[in-house]
């Protein structure tokens, strides 16, 4: 639950009617929203019941929920109860009762082209190019297999997509799926990917040959999160000795979702003395990966994770100095480094699929290379 920064309690008066604006508070029920605006017990409860009628379900309410309420003559004549951009109730009231539907709110959904030019980070770029920065946090989610994008990263690096934008009344509400994408950096090279329908029904990302975009592992077990101790012999500033560290940390606030970083099974969720709650699971080749210091778990023994499930939240528990994630690899039962490691790909497109394929693929490559992503050096 988000905890509310400001609390808007704004009242205006006009002519014939007195508006007022209000906001949900941490830990407030809409009932007792209602109440401070002024509302008695027979009105809230007419119009919790309009709002049952229309199909708001007071579970969801959430801290930073809208309402506005429009008062004539000192009777609740309107109140609006704005969830987000696309979620609104509104409720009427019809002469001794009082109606509530649900407001459908007009969108559309637009394919544009995104391109993105780092100095920092992907986050700043996305500002930069006057796009939400929601837009790195799918990217990233594209580039998973082939990109970390904490470690990997440089200035310069070059980003083009084609992706889908939901748009209501010309504001951009969301981003939806990646079509196509192409990454040139100094340290990962150039990577170019499409979606593509499989007849089974599920997408997936290939390159331009066919090949498949996604890896048996995840190149990190968190979307964004800065490396802060590797792998090998350190100190250890809580037990006062040097030994082998058999993982690598990443620095990240407490609740950060945890990736499976590949398909498998869960082997162990629960408590180690050293790494508090912790997560591992058994995966092909004889690998295994643990998720040490959790703020919680979210899987249990035996249970079985795709790639990219949540396993859980980072946290510091266990023997920790503040909030991280120590992600471990194991191969063949002894702990391996994970960022040295060269996983397969997944199987390609069959040729039986490579026609249909780049038949299906055609409109988002043109506009993918319209203007190329200029050769990094040469922008």
């Amino acid at each position: 639950m988000l905890a509310l920064l400001t609390v808007v309690a704004l009242t205006t008066t006009l002519p014939d009617a007195q508006v007022k604006n209000r906001r949900l508070e941490k830990n407030q029920t809409v009932a007792k929203a209602l109440e401070t605006a002024g509302l008695d017990d027979h009105t809230i409860g007419e119009v919790q019941g309009a709002l049952m009628a229309a199909e708001f379900n007071f579970k969801k309410a959430r801290p930073g929920d809208q309402l506005r309420l429009v008062f004539r003559h000192g009777v609740l004549d309107l109140m609006d109860y704005r969830r987000n951009l696309l979620t609104e109730w509104q409720v009427r009231r019809e002469g001794e009762r009082y109606v509530g539907r649900k407001r459908e709110i007009d969108r559309e959904r637009r394919i544009e082209v995104v391109e993105l030019v780092i100095e920092s980070s992907v986050w700043d770029a996305a500002i930069a190019a006057g796009e939400k920065p929601d837009v790195a946090i799918t990217l990233s989610d594209v580039f998973a297999w082939d990109i970390d994008f904490y470690r990997d990263v440089q200035k310069g690096d070059r980003m083009r997509a084609v992706i889908e934008k939901v748009v209501s009344k010309g504001r951009l509400i969301d981003y939806g799926n990646v079509l196509a994408a192409t990454y040139v950096g100094s340290s990962v090279g150039t990577k170019k990917m499409y979606r593509y329908a499989l007849p089974d029904g599920t997408d997936s990302y290939f390159n331009d040959d066919g090949t498949s975009a996604r890896k048996t592992f995840l190149k990190s077990p968190l979307k964004f999160a800065p490396i802060t101790s590797r792998f090998g012999g350190r100190f250890h500033p809580i037990i006062n000795q040097f030994g082998q560290h058999n993982g690598v940390d990443y620095g990240t606030p407490q609740g950060t979702p945890v990736w499976a970083v590949s398909d498998g099974t869960v082997t162990k969720a629960g408590w180690d003395n050293g790494g508090g709650n912790m997560v591992c699971v058994k995966h092909v080749m004889s690998f295994e990966t643990c998720y040490l210091h959790l703020s919680k778990i979210n899987v249990h023994v035996g249970e079985r994770v795709a790639q990219k499930h949540v396993v859980g939240a980072s946290g510091s528990t266990g023997l920790s100095t503040g909030p991280h994630l120590h992600f471990g690899m194991k191969r063949g039962g002894g702990w391996v480094n994970p960022l040295n490691q060269n996983f397969p790909k997944a199987d390609p497109l069959p040729a039986t699929l490579m026609a249909d394929f780049f038949e299906k693929t055609a409109d988002v490559r043109s506009q993918l290379e319209a203007q190329p992503v200029a050769a990094f050096g040469n922008k």
